[in-house]
């Protein structure tokens, strides 16, 4: 009966490293594109 915690607390480590693998990879993906390319800022008017 005791085992059972050690299961379940290490099915919620392996879901962990699984999502943060996955956060990590999205995160990379994001910071390659060139967000907003060609983009020119306005002057402001005075």
């Amino acid at each position: 009966m005791n085992d059972n915690i050690y299961y379940i607390l290490a099915g919620v480590a392996v879901v962990y490293i699984i999502f943060s693998i996955f956060s990590k990879k999205s995160t990379k993906r994001r910071k390659s594109r060139k967000f907003m390319e060609g983009y020119e800022r306005k002057d402001k008017k005075k």
